[in-house]
């Protein structure tokens, strides 16, 4: 039986309010790119055709209606599971059956995951064999889909039970101090994921060997050396198989550290735009930003179990949602259900953390290889091949964009590159790739 108390109240108009939010930040962001996206930009004028355009503009359309959708029926699935008495139901049963809190926890939180998993199956398959398919990005098999499916699911399902399991288990043996102990269980394991993926996860899902390109590969460890970054390997990545998108990466730390290219990319770049991406990337590493975008996220962990921890005590919580007893998993659900969908409001903060730190790495390439002009090509091909969206609307950047906007990246880099012809032509310093 729930009760309308003040949690309930702040809950359910949290969760609506971020649900309608979402949906109509996506829906403004799709009238801005009718409105002004029909152009081609000044910058992509000659790289791109009014056909181009036109499959760009259409492609992001097609992915964000098919996202709207799934979000808002999603959503709209799990708000029932909640108000229909479903997990009250299940906490009921797993009382009533005395199940220990290793099997109850898990079981509590992945029956309603499987629920909502199964509702998000056939936009998952849509996005990858009709929209990615029609676009030409889609290249994995249904096997190889399926088996995508199930793998991605026993790891997911893997990790998040040890974690929940630690978790309570430290509310048992430790109730007063259970959130400190907590936030510094899942920062250790974090860290070890991040080391162990290269090595034992990404495997899984992809072939990595050796670039076989050596006389790039060579200069690439020549490139990070100049930076004073020790990389184990440079290796290229068959993500051809599955899509024709364009990435690179660094992934890992110390001795795991290593660069990974998508062959696709190695396919369709020229050697010096890819030497501009990594160049970018060295940037990262230079300047400490993963090290500074780990530390803002360990503050906001840490406050975050803090208040969890005092939420966890309020039995108006409980009570507000047909609970019969203060089961540290049945709060744990539901205050997380809270914190994501309160925690949207805070991205602006993080993305635009994210951006400063993407237009120092910027800086960084340029003023590393002395020119903005391959970075400029590199970042116009990727966004003439992955069919970028030229045009969002600002309030959706504020949300979701972690790079700059490509436009106004390029004026950026284009305004870096006049005043390095400037001071080079005062200096009489020749234009070359120091690499």
């Amino acid at each position: 039986m729930f009760e309308a108390n003040f949690p309930f109240v702040i809950f359910i108009v949290v969760y609506v309010f971020q649900v309608l939010f979402s949906t109509w930040l996506e829906g403004i962001n799709l009238k801005h790119l009718q409105r002004y996206g029909n152009r081609i930009p000044e910058f992509f004028e000659g790289f791109i055709d009014a056909a181009r355009l036109s499959d760009m503009n259409t492609y992001t359309r097609s992915k964000t209606r098919l996202e709207m959708a799934e979000t808002f029926f999603t959503e709209a699935v799990l708000l029932v599971l909640i108000l229909s008495g479903f997990i009250t139901s299940l906490e009921n049963d797993f009382s009533r059956w005395q199940l220990p809190f290793a099997i109850a926890g898990p079981l509590f939180f992945l029956l309603p995951a499987a629920i909502l998993y199964v509702v998000a199956l056939p936009f998952s398959f849509c996005r990858s064999f009709v929209i990615e398919k029609k676009y030409g990005f889609h290249r994995s098999s249904p096997r190889m889909w399926i088996l995508d499916q199930i793998k991605s699911g026993i790891i997911s399902i893997v990790i998040f039970s040890f974690l929940l399991i630690l978790i309570l288990w430290l509310m048992h043996i430790a109730p007063a101090m259970w959130w400190f102990w907590g936030f510094l269980a899942v920062s250790t394991v974090q860290i070890l994921l991040a080391l162990l993926y290269p090595v034992l996860i990404a495997p899984l899902f992809n072939k990595f060997e050796p670039l076989q390109d050596l006389e790039l590969a060579e200069t690439i460890r020549t490139l990070m050396d100049q930076n004073g970054i020790r990389v184990k390997n440079i290796l290229q990545m068959d993500a051809g198989k599955r899509s024709s998108h364009t990435n690179a990466y660094f992934t890992g730390f110390g001795r795991t550290k290593q660069i990974v290219l998508f062959d696709t990319l190695i396919e369709s770049h020229p050697r010096e735009e890819i030497l501009a991406v990594l160049a970018h990337e060295a940037g990262h590493y230079q300047r400490r930003h993963i090290i500074k975008q780990i530390a803002i996220f360990e503050i906001f962990m840490f406050t975050g179990f803090y208040l969890t921890y005092h939420l966890m005590n309020w039995p108006a919580l409980y009570a507000a949602f047909g609970f019969q007893s203060m089961l540290p998993y049945a709060g744990l659900f539901i205050v997380g259900i809270f914190w994501q969908k309160a925690g949207f409001f805070l991205q602006p903060f993080y993305m635009a953390v994210s951006r400063h730190f993407e237009r120092q790495a910027d800086a960084f390439a340029t003023g590393f290889l002395q020119t903005a002009v391959p970075l400029i090509t590199a970042l116009k091909r990727m966004a003439k091949d992955n069919l970028s969206n030229l045009a969002p609307h600002p309030l959706y950047v504020w949300f979701h964009y972690s790079h700059p906007p490509l436009v106004r990246r390029i004026t950026l880099l284009e305004e870096t590159e006049r005043d390095i012809t400037a001071q080079q032509e005062k200096t009489g310093k020749d234009r070359t790739l120091k690499p």
